[in-house]
């Protein structure tokens, strides 16, 4: 049973051409090259910073690089949109976008929980067939894990557990010098969006999340969050990106765990970063030996043509649902905005009197 579980979103029978707003790395590195092994085509680019996206259409051979949102309009609905732009630009965009256009939505959905929620209206009043690019619940790996969850092979889902101890070279990102939040709403996001498809929303969430003066600058890049599913699945998560005591003991992965069995999800991407190495899953059911899943592909760039697929096929009326619609991407953030929330939250002092 396990050479048949799900790892792949299925394609679209005739998708539409591809239009990117926004030309940033996670577009030349992740969006443009699963595009393209995906068969999508990508017809327009559109950046305020035009000679860079005049730069990436030359090296992809991409036909149209737009002068202006008015000019990328000007398709209406006949492609999709893949806005791969900073948060707080997401809700300029949509309010321009065609009365009911597919759309690709890059994480997170917004700032904050008041942003999505601001995405969320819009997105209803225009009738936007959205989708939330949360990508690691399309990965191989996770779609596999969920589909052994779903089909029991795991027996009741008793734990599931997040853990890095990685070193991430926190100046690649010099953009995230300025936000007041930064591990929990661009890097930990990924893990609770992905736990979430997996085990539903928990009831409530625990959470200290922090700097640390190896990445000074930053104001959070280590987290801890213990997540409330009441008395029988154990959830939590304990994040040090921090570790530059070499790759010996680094270690990244998820371990979920159920009365019959367990999976372990090795984050390749997240060792050696942005070099990274390949993801794992393995499985061992009770009294059996530990047995390595073959994986057809990788979160990058396999994952990102998921979140595509998805959009597509339900524009076309060949999905039913959006597997990670901004109705469930909303739901993520309130996750996010809970652990925030609980940050802030006093601890319970010891009583040594």
């Amino acid at each position: 049973m396990i050479q048949n579980l799900v790892q792949s979103w299925p394609a679209p029978t005739s998708p539409k051409p591809v239009i990117i707003i926004g030309t940033g790395g996670i577009v030349r590195d992740a969006h443009l090259p699963a595009y393209r092994q995906a068969g999508f085509t990508v017809s327009g680019v559109f950046d305020l910073d035009h000679e860079r996206a005049k730069t990436l259409a030359k090296d992809w051979d991409i036909p149209h690089v737009f002068d202006s949102m008015e000019a990328v309009l000007r398709n209406g609905t006949n492609v999709v949109y893949d806005l791969a732009v900073p948060p707080h630009a997401i809700v300029g965009i949509l309010e321009t976008l065609p009365h009911g256009a597919a759309v690709l939505i890059q994480k997170p959905m917004g700032a904050d929980l008041a942003q999505a929620r601001e995405i969320r209206r819009i997105c209803r009043g225009r009738a936007l067939k959205a989708g939330m690019n949360f990508q690691l619940r399309f990965s191989p790996m996770m779609m596999a894990v969920r589909d052994a969850v779903n089909k029991g092979l795991l027996g009741d889902l008793l734990e599931i557990e997040v853990h890095l101890n990685i070193y991430t070279p926190w100046d690649l990102f010099p953009f995230l010098i300025p936000m007041p939040r930064v591990e929990i709403a661009v890097h930990s996001i990924h893990y609770l969006d992905t736990i979430r498809a997996i085990a539903g929303n928990p009831k409530g969430v625990f959470a200290r999340t922090m700097g640390d003066p190896r990445a000074k600058d930053f104001a959070q890049t280590r987290t801890s969050v213990i997540l409330d599913y009441g008395s029988k699945i154990r959830g939590l998560m304990s994040i040090n990106h921090n570790h530059r005591c070499g790759r010996k003991f680094q270690d990244a992965h998820f371990r979920i765990e159920g009365s019959k069995g367990a999976m372990i999800v090795k984050l390749g991407v997240c060792y050696d970063y942005p070099n990274g190495e390949a993801d794992e899953l393995w499985l061992c059911q009770n009294g059996e030996a530990w047995q390595q899943i073959p994986l057809d592909g990788g979160w990058f760039i396999e994952s990102f043509m998921g979140s595509m697929r998805n959009v597509q096929r339900f524009d076309a009326g060949e999905d039913d649902t959006l597997f990670a619609g901004v109705e469930d991407g909303f739901e993520t953030m309130a996750l996010v905005e809970a652990c925030f929330e609980a940050n802030e939250l006093p601890s319970v002092p010891l009583k040594l009197d």
